[in-house]
């Protein structure tokens, strides 16, 4: 069953190159919550010249960029969406380093459904405050 992180829309995108990351998360939401999606940090900054998207879900490697990349593009942006980084080797480590460098939190993939909504809820909330 597909659960909403809102009670009202939202608008997130998913920068990865793994196409099964973008099917996970759109599979998680249901319609209240649009997820948009990049293969990688150019296609990502091409949607985000064209949308509104206040969270921004990230791969730790995006091939030839990182999430830190992501991160420092995203700062320079008008209104700078939070992101929340993913990886499969989500330790320690990357959490420290995610969060001292300004993202917003760090998902371990795979990725747990309630978990997910949970943080994207958080987000969305801060977001709206």
């Amino acid at each position: 069953m597909k659960q909403s992180s809102t009670d009202s829309s939202i608008r997130v995108l998913a920068i990865s190159p793994a196409h099964e990351d973008h099917s996970v998360l759109k599979g998680i939401f249901d319609d209240s919550t649009e997820v948009l999606h990049a293969d990688s940090l150019p296609a990502a900054l091409a949607v985000l010249r064209e949308q509104a998207v206040p969270i921004v879900i990230c791969e730790r490697d995006l091939g030839q960029h990182t999430w830190k990349n992501v991160l420092e593009t995203i700062t320079c942006l008008p209104h700078p969406p939070l992101l929340i980084v993913t990886s499969g080797l989500a330790d320690d480590y990357l959490w420290s380093e995610a969060l001292n460098l300004g993202a917003y939190d760090v998902l371990a993939k795979p990725f747990d459904v309630e978990e997910v909504v949970r943080t994207v809820d958080a987000a969305r909330r801060r977001c709206t405050n």
